[in-house]
């Protein structure tokens, strides 16, 4: 019998791990092991390699999946990780080498507007031009999860983690998804990632493509579609 691969599920900017709380327990009532480390969110370099740092502790196969700017994260952290069996991009940026997130956004052509309602805030030892930024809980649930019910978009406006200015601009290297195979779970609602943006990386990656219609947190609002594809990915990993 082939070994079961272990999940690990990295949230994106403006969220925490508890993002994928829903797909955690389906994908535990499938009887695989899940984790879903907190994501530093202080710049790509640093946030891909803590993740890698993560992955370095696993034994046997591992699925990689990652929401938003959680996607890039991986794209970085699975270069080069033996462990790794597959990759998950769950409205994700599935970055090229040197391409970045804010330009990632745009490849469609589409103008990603999300600093124009972003609130900055400096933070010890952020360097010249680098903040946090939030969305502004008054228009957070229109941006981010216009699908959800209103008191939870107005809990998670309020909970955001904040990612640093800096993550924006900062070039990826060699993306594992040359190299690994990859699926990718496109929200065809979202309004943080275009999807035409999204559907450019994931054919550019030979990903195994599902569309939903959904905002920018299909893991929150369609938990079980997300779960499949992962389910999906774990069982060819090991097959």
């Amino acid at each position: 019998m082939s070994e079961q691969a272990t999940i690990v599920l990295v949230h994106g900017a403006f969220a925490d791990a508890s993002g994928w709380t829903a797909v955690i327990t389906s994908l535990q009532d499938e009887g695989y092991t899940a984790l879903a480390p907190a994501n530093p969110l202080r710049g790509l370099p640093a946030d891909s390699a803590y993740i890698r740092s993560v992955l370095d502790t696993i034994e046997g196969p591992v699925v990689l999946a990652g929401h938003s700017y959680g996607g890039a994260v991986l794209t970085n952290a699975a270069h080069g990780a033996d462990n790794v069996k597959a990759l998950v991009y769950i409205a994700a940026f599935a970055l090229d080498e040197g391409e970045n997130v804010a330009g990632a956004g745009e490849l469609a052509g589409d103008k990603v507007g999300l600093l124009d309602v972003a609130i900055l805030r400096p933070f010890p030892d952020a360097g010249e031009g680098n903040a946090d930024a939030y969305i502004n809980p008054e228009v957070f649930a229109q941006v981010f999860c216009q699908d959800l019910p209103a008191d939870l978009a107005a809990a998670m406006a309020s909970s955001q983690r904040p990612g640093a200015l800096a993550s924006l601009v900062q070039p990826s290297g060699v993306p594992a998804w040359k190299s690994i195979p990859s699926w990718f779970l496109v929200a065809s609602s979202d309004r943080v990632i275009p999807p035409g943006a999204q559907r450019l990386m994931a054919e550019r990656a030979g990903s195994t493509v599902t569309e939903i219609d959904s905002s920018h947190v299909a893991m929150i609002s369609h938990p079980d579609e997300t779960t499949a594809v992962i389910l999906d990915a774990a069982r060819a990993a090991v097959a």
